[in-house]
């Protein structure tokens, strides 16, 4: 009981001082508007508390990595979106989501020294990655045609050639397949 009620204090205390932080910001900073550029830390302090509970409650709540990081990750995305003015990029964002739920199960098998969560982590990783290229280059290569060139231009193209090369080269067994990955986590598992 003792232990939930820390993890709590902690929790609440992290939100306490993230939000005196900010406003203490706004108001030392009064000419540039600091909460109208950087709000998103907020969500980003939220998901980082997650990982503040996971560590201090040790191997048995190593599930608090998942919440942490997609809530990490939407506050990113949306700081980039709040700096750039990109919020069309919601269009594809999802899959970002969908690789930070991969990454936050690679965290959590990390922690809890669990080998099959790291690889169905690093699986999900992969796939979110994959329509991540995919679906933003659909978005931003076709509804995008007649905008100035950008980083953007350029990203998804390479980033499609980088794909179409990675399956060709897997399926035609000149990188290794997935069987022998298997092979390598059931020895770690065997190991440990």
């Amino acid at each position: 009981m003792s232990s939930q009620r820390n993890t709590g204090s902690l929790v609440g205390g992290g939100l306490l001082i993230i939000f005196g932080v900010l406003a203490l910001f706004g108001k030392i900073f009064q000419t540039f508007n600091f909460w109208e550029t950087f709000w998103p830390f907020f969500v980003i302090g939220v998901g980082a508390l997650f990982f503040v509970g996971m560590f201090a409650g040790g191997r048995s709540v190593s599930g608090l990595a998942i919440p942490g990081t997609i809530i990490t990750t939407i506050g990113l995305m949306l700081f980039y979106q709040n700096l750039t003015n990109h919020w069309e990029s919601w269009s594809y964002g999802w899959t970002v989501i969908l690789m930070s739920v991969g990454a936050g199960i690679f965290i959590m098998g990390l922690y809890g020294q669990n080998v099959s969560q790291r690889a169905a982590g690093l699986r999900l990783l992969r796939i979110g990655l994959i329509m991540f290229i995919i679906f933003g280059a659909f978005f931003e290569l076709i509804f995008t045609s007649g905008m100035p060139f950008g980083l953007r231009s350029i990203v998804f193209p390479v980033g499609l050639i980088l794909l179409g090369l990675y399956l060709v080269l897997s399926r035609s067994g000149l990188l290794p397949s997935r069987s022998n990955e298997e092979s390598v986590t059931s020895t770690e598992n065997s190991l440990e």
